[in-house]
């Protein structure tokens, strides 16, 4: 018999971190690799919102907390909601916790039971349909095909309600893909869930404000009035304020959901960071100036990766809305051999050979439940991704 639970056998390793910590292996051992698996700024942390950390440090705000979160952090991310979303959440409609992640862990945790589904349109996040199978829910993945941008249609997400569904996740800018949905898009998905009253939605907003082209971010409550009461938006410090080490996720909701959260919360972690939760006080009250001109940089990343992987031999990369990812289809790539003899099955086998030829770390678009791609993060520097892509192109070549 084994010693270990039977809902960890449910669940694997999340493949991002995976993928990033071979890269971090090769690189140790003396490989010349370039990682594109992270979904992490290359940027650094505003140095008002360190200076904000260390004062803190230095006025002793080094105990425990109120375990979901410091009045005047709820008081900041109240005021976020409301300045950038047009949102109105009352102190206790808001949770913090140790990282987006935890938060959606936290609501998981606190109401599903065996049987409940969750609907999850994919690409998907990694980490979404593993917290539901630790929480005991059952994931719900709806295809969301590349000749729609990747994203979900409204007829798809009617057709893959039941009366079993609890929760609809929607990630907009969607990580692995980049897809992001303008108004009339959520409007017309926020449209279906209002004719099923049971159906809570989930709204990771968490690359919020990484948008190009004059595109407009909305998140399904600000679209929908009528959905506010079963709607749990999601947000955090990680990516805009590239803050990702510092661990602080947040969310806003019906006051039951978050009270029942916190509950969780108590008997797990207890209270994030004392003195990441003053940082992010001043991330979400300080300048903000800063996040716009990244995200320049990030656009001209994004049109550099999308140009010259289209550029690649058997593959195809749709321009995305948002986030600071691109999802190339190798479908052209597979069934082709490499300069060894190794025939390429799928896209696993066609990201071990980038990493394996070209020491070019990518993670396989099984991981996001959507094959034949993979997903690239461009989050680096510039002179990086050129040679990154360049080192693409030559693999691809290579194939015969």
């Amino acid at each position: 018999m084994s010693f270990l639970s039977q809902s960890l056998g449910r669940i694997k390793p999340s493949p991002t971190l995976a993928v990033t910590a071979k890269a971090a292996e090769l690189k140790a051992a003396g490989r010349d690799v370039i990682g594109l698996g992270a979904g992490e700024p290359d940027f650094d942390t505003p140095d008002n919102i360190k200076e904000a950390a260390i004062q803190a440090i230095h006025e002793g705000q080094t105990k425990y907390t109120a375990v979901d979160g410091t009045p005047a952090l709820k008081q900041a991310i109240a005021a976020k909601f409301k300045r950038e979303n047009g949102l109105d959440y009352a102190a206790n409609q808001i949770t913090v916790g140790t990282g987006g992640k935890q938060v959606i862990f936290n609501a998981m945790l606190a109401t599903l039971d065996p049987g409940d589904e969750v609907v999850i349109p994919a690409p998907y996040w990694v980490s979404y349909p593993d917290i539901v199978l630790l929480c005991g829910g059952t994931p719900v993945p709806v295809d969301c095909p590349s000749q729609a941008g990747f994203k979900l249609q409204p007829a798809a997400l009617e057709a893959a309600i039941t009366a079993k569904t609890k929760w609809v996740i929607l990630n907009s800018p969607n990580n692995p893909t980049g897809a992001a949905y303008s108004r009339a898009e959520m409007k017309a998905l926020t449209d279906v869930l209002l004719r099923h009253g049971h159906v809570h939605v989930m709204t990771d907003d968490m690359y919020e404000h990484l948008v190009y082209d004059d595109f407009r971010f909305v998140t399904p409550a600000e679209v929908e009035p009528g959905l506010y009461d079963r709607t749990l938006t999601i947000n955090g410090v990680s990516k805009a304020y590239a803050m990702t080490g510092w661990r602080i996720g947040y969310a806003g909701g019906p006051a039951d959901l978050i009270k029942a959260m916190a509950k969780v919360q108590s008997q797990s972690t207890t209270n994030p960071s004392s003195i990441s939760q003053a940082a992010a006080v001043e991330a979400l009250n300080g300048p903000q100036d800063f996040i716009a001109e990244r995200a320049e940089v990030f656009k001209a990343r994004r049109d550099l990766v999308v140009e010259m992987l289209n550029a690649a031999e058997g593959l195809a990369c749709h321009k995305p809305e948002g986030a600071f990812y691109v999802y190339p289809s190798c479908a052209g790539c597979i069934g082709k051999t490499t300069p060894d003899g190794t025939r390429i099955e799928d896209d696993g086998g066609f990201a071990a050979y980038l990493l394996e030829a070209e020491g070019i770390a990518v993670v396989h678009g099984a991981a996001f439940g959507f094959s034949p791609f993979f997903r690239v993060s461009y989050a680096t520097s510039t002179e990086a991704l050129k040679e990154a892509c360049a080192r693409i192109q030559r693999a691809c070549a290579a194939l015969t």
